[in-house]
């Protein structure tokens, strides 16, 4: 099931490569896992950010929410047959409007899960048609099909980099 190189430009094989198990099984998972690996920082350091200009520990849940919304936004518009082009969205002015700092992570978390339990629903009631079915975001031909495994992938990049720079 996982996309073919045609179904997605290059830029996406960073997160379609990290989803290496079925991924059905990975999407309704990673809403527990962002619990244990949010929650192990404490609290105190919700608002840390590694340097000057780089997200806080929020912005950069709330970055993966914002993503949760597109990717699932592109994946309904094509799978339904829509073939009206699908603008980009510039990450860095979604996250200086979300307030994420001002949240509570349990809030963000919440948020999430919900997001993603809506969007595992949608995509198990998915065909073989629906999930081929390609269509066009920021410019660039993306499948139904790859765009659920770019979410998958965005969550296992981004818990990464929290790993890497956030978490010492």
């Amino acid at each position: 099931m996982t996309p073919e190189k045609t179904e997605y430009d290059p830029y996406y094989e960073k997160y379609i490569s990290l989803v290496d198990d079925d991924l059905l099984a990975r999407l309704p998972a990673q809403p527990a896992e962002l619990r244990d690996v949010f929650g192990t920082h404490g609290e105190e350091n919700d608002t840390f950010s590694y340097g000057v200009g780089k997200w806080t520990v929020k912005e950069l849940l709330g970055h993966i929410i914002d993503g949760e919304r597109m990717f699932a936004y592109r994946a309904f518009r094509i799978s339904r047959g829509d073939a009206t082009p699908i603008e980009g969205f510039e990450q860095d002015g979604y996250i200086e409007n979300a307030h994420a700092n001002a949240r509570s992570m349990d809030d963000l978390l919440d948020e999430f899960e919900l997001l993603r339990l809506a969007n595992v629903i949608f995509f198990q009631n998915l065909n073989d048609t629906d999930w081929r079915r390609m269509g066009t975001a920021s410019g660039l031909p993306i499948s139904v099909r790859a765009l659920g495994y770019i979410m998958a992938g965005h969550v296992i990049h981004h818990v990464n980099i929290l790993n890497e720079r956030y978490i010492v």
